[in-house]
């Protein structure tokens, strides 16, 4: 099992959502945090209750991820603080609802930035040291979406598949060296992820955070390779997937994406 108490976790995206929800999670079970967001004020007050509540080391630390060279920066800057990070959870992402061609190209390329190319950015900068150390943990946040082309929410989902399948690869490849990796698969999540998105969509009976991260962590402390948590009828449509065809499959993700627009 992995030691939270007096290890330190860097989470992205950590100033709402499923970040603030790992964040408090792992400050509760002894674990000091990066915390890493765009938001100054929203991250200094989350470090401030969490090492207010659970006597725990909370850094804030901003970055914009749709910045390519956001990541270097990051972690000279965890350097620079003397920190050594023994769990990254990439967190961070935003998804563009509607159809592809009605978004700047400029903005689908920022989505691939922040969901792909700072993720692999990240891990590869603070792996190696995991792997010096003989261990350490990697959670990255995909999505249900990572199973099937979605319709409306394109690029996404291709993102989210590409965490996937990056994250089962690494799986195998670090696992020798004491590093577990972990994808995370959670259908819709109460999170201001649709809001965002321009969705107005409810999110009354949508998982809550509390109960992915939860989840999330027990599937990493049984050193699971992927996660779907939450509702049974997100893991019996992931599931689906390999039942029917593609087409199919894409049909019936349409219907979806256009009903969680709103």
């Amino acid at each position: 099992m992995f030691n939270y108490r007096g290890s330190t976790a860097l989470i992205t995206g950590a100033s709402s959502g499923l970040g603030e929800q790992f964040a408090e999670t792992l400050a509760a079970r002894g674990c000091s945090v990066i915390l890493v967001a765009r938001s100054d004020a929203a991250l200094d007050a989350l470090a401030t209750r969490l090492t207010t509540t659970y006597g725990v080391a909370a850094y804030a630390l901003r970055a914009d991820l749709a910045d390519p060279f956001a990541p270097a920066v990051l972690h000279d800057d965890v350097s620079r603080l003397g920190l050594k990070v023994d769990m990254l959870i990439n967190n961070a992402g935003f998804g563009l609802g509607g159809a592809f061609l009605s978004h700047p190209l400029r903005r689908e390329q920022e989505q691939i930035q922040v969901n792909v190319q700072a993720l692999v950015a990240l891990t590869h900068l603070f792996v190696p040291g995991m792997v010096a150390r003989g261990g350490g943990g990697v959670i990255n946040v995909a999505s249900s979406a990572a199973f099937q082309g979605l319709p409306y929410l394109g690029v996404y989902a291709a993102t989210k598949a590409f965490v996937l399948s990056f994250s089962e690869a690494l799986w195998r490849e670090l696992r020798a060296g004491g590093v577990h990796v972990l994808a995370v698969c959670p259908g819709p999540v109460a999170t201001r992820f649709f809001e965002q998105m321009g969705s107005s969509v409810s999110t009354a009976k949508m998982d809550l955070p509390a109960t992915i991260v939860e989840a999330s962590l027990l599937a990493f402390e049984r050193r699971r390779p992927v996660v779907i948590p939450g509702k049974l009828s997100v893991r019996l449509g992931a599931w689906a997937t390999r039942l029917l065809t593609r087409a199919a499959v894409t049909r019936t993700a349409e219907r979806v994406s256009r009903r969680l627009q709103g």
